[in-house]
């Protein structure tokens, strides 16, 4: 077996440099912040404000396919859909067709509030779109797209 090397400030500030992983979870917060700090006047945050975006669908999801489509697990999403459904803002729907199946659809004041929410969105978008400017919006976007597959 291999002998572990020693760990030294400069393999830890090479680790922090060069790492795919610290890379992404701090641009992920930064931007979290910037789209929660846009949403608050709705009492959404950004993952809330996902989660009910994604129910803008013509048939409502399943919530094994929204946890998919969010790259998620069931359990986190049923857990972060809950509050939503406490506020009126979704539902959670036995399938027509097979009732065990369980369909998350979007209430009417869920819609209200994401047509109020959707401008503070875009808000948040243009500011984060300028800040990628230099990079370029198309590259970042591959990028998090080839990391995600």
């Amino acid at each position: 077996m291999a002998r572990s090397p020693d760990l030294t400030p400069a393999i830890a500030a090479t680790v922090e440099q060069a790492c795919f992983n610290f890379a992404a979870q701090r641009a992920a917060r930064a931007i979290g912040r910037r789209y929660d700090a846009a949403l608050r006047p709705t009492g959404l945050s950004n993952w809330q404000f996902t989660l009910l975006m994604m129910l803008v669908r013509d048939e409502a999801p399943t919530v094994t396919a929204l946890a998919q489509h969010l790259a998620s697990d069931r359990t986190t999403v049923t857990a972060n859909l809950k509050p939503l459904e406490r506020r009126g803002l979704l539902a959670i729907r036995p399938d027509a067709d097979d009732r065990r199946v369980r369909r998350i659809v979007l209430t009417d004041e869920g819609r209200h509030l994401l047509s109020e929410a959707y401008p503070l969105w875009q808000a948040a978008q243009a500011a984060c779109g300028k800040r990628l400017a230099g990079v370029g919006q198309e590259t970042f976007r591959s990028a998090a797209a080839a990391l995600s597959a």
